[in-house]
């Protein structure tokens, strides 16, 4: 039996562990196998690695897409250039590879909602999940400023700086903070919404709720609104596609 699994953190809820069930059912796939190790600290992942007989691959999520980085021996190109990992190859040989499927379902998911209009992009949030987006945007050939609640370096915009008029400039807004998360489905990123118009595009990396407040708010001023659930199914079977490469 071939063993897959998803390394994180409070992931009862897990799409990933579902998808996978799903999918070995559908598919009469009987000699593989899904399971979610949740881990409090990423120090635990050697344990793992050394408990678990036949490991073929792993998905990662929050928070360990950057940690997990140095128990790696190698990382694509596309990895090592985001600087995040969501998915782990256990090759024949035992070396543990790093790839990033996350940019390949963002971006395949996005871009056919969009048209010459959407020529920039506020990526909301920083951490790991961002990096993928960020990466997708580049090469989408859409230039991005990042917007956070503290600033730094290559933070262009507090959420206090921003205006309406800011939000008119940007056509594009991806939320990849946490904010409108079940069950904090309220909650949502302090941004003018008033700013939004049918022109714009909201994407929300959630997909729990299926509508966040963040998608609600855009589409109550006439934006196109797309949740994380394509995103999440394409890079799964991205994810897929690599446990079989050998």
């Amino acid at each position: 039996m071939h063993k897959l699994g998803l390394l994180g953190k409070n992931i009862s809820y897990s799409f990933s562990r579902a998808y996978f069930k799903n999918k070995f059912e559908s598919e009469r796939i009987t000699d593989w196998s899904y399971e979610n190790f949740d881990i409090d600290h990423i120090e635990a992942f050697a344990t793992i690695l050394k408990n678990t007989p036949n490991l073929k691959g792993l998905n990662v999520t929050t928070p360990y897409k950057l940690a997990v980085i140095p128990y790696l021996d190698q990382l694509d190109k596309q990895a090592q250039e985001i600087g995040a990992v969501n998915t782990i190859r256990v090759t024949g040989d035992g070396k543990l590879v790093g790839y990033n499927t996350d940019c390949y379902g963002f971006e395949k998911s996005i871009a056919p909602l969009l048209n010459s209009n959407h020529n920039s992009a506020l990526i909301l949030g920083t951490g790991g999940a961002s990096k993928a987006i960020a990466y997708g945007l580049k090469h989408l050939g859409i230039p991005y400023k990042y917007v956070s609640r503290t600033a730094s370096n290559h933070v262009s915009y507090t959420y206090d700086d921003l205006t309406e008029t800011i939000i008119k400039q940007h056509f594009i807004i991806i939320n990849c903070t946490p904010l409108g998360t079940f069950p904090n489905v309220k909650a949502c990123p302090d941004i003018p919404y008033g700013g939004i118009t049918e022109n714009h595009v909201l994407y929300d990396l959630i997909y729990n709720p299926n509508e966040t407040s963040f998608l609600r708010k855009g589409k109550e001023h006439g934006a196109t609104i797309c949740n994380g659930l394509k995103m999440l199914e394409l890079q799964a079977e991205k994810s897929w596609s690599i446990w079989n490469l050998d």
